[in-house]
């Protein structure tokens, strides 16, 4: 089963734009982002580079704290990761089809229903996970929706 996985993995390395970096020189952190078009940087401690997949690859994407995904008809349109030793940021950019206000009270709700603690700010959600890492939920208005930026941080 292992050796399929790297097969499989082959072609997608086959067409990233990746170079080797010398470990004693690296720093051990992690970063990897990503665009709506498709472009994906990474940085590992070992290697970096870039890989392009299909634009629409992350629109579906099934994103979800503590279980509460995105609101339906939501499309992600970009992340990014930064990752050390002691903790982890994730940032994450959405559209919504709905005003913000309706998004807002949309995640407060799911939260809510999952036992996890959230409330409105301002324009934000904020809560914590239920394994204590923070969050927060940014949403403005865009056109006939909404956009958003959703930030965990996490300390392991």
């Amino acid at each position: 089963m292992n050796r399929s996985m790297f097969f499989l993995l082959v072609p997608l390395l086959a067409g990233c734009n990746v170079h080797s970096q010398n470990p004693a020189n690296s720093d051990e952190n992690v970063t990897i982002t990503a665009d709506e078009g498709g472009n994906v940087a990474f940085n590992l401690p070992f290697v970096k580079g870039q890989v392009k997949v299909p634009s629409g690859f992350m629109h579906k994407g099934d994103f979800d704290i503590d279980g509460v995904k995105l609101m339906p008809g939501s499309s992600v349109t970009g992340f990014s990761v930064f990752a050390k030793d002691k903790g982890s940021t994730v940032n994450m950019a959405f559209t919504a089809p709905a005003s913000p206000d309706v998004v807002r009270s949309y995640f407060v709700d799911q939260f809510k229903q999952k036992g996890v603690e959230a409330a409105i700010a301002g324009d934000a959600v904020s809560g914590k996970t239920k394994d204590g890492s923070p969050f927060t939920i940014q949403v403005g208005s865009a056109g006939s929706g909404s956009n958003g930026t959703i930030v965990v941080q996490s300390k392991d």
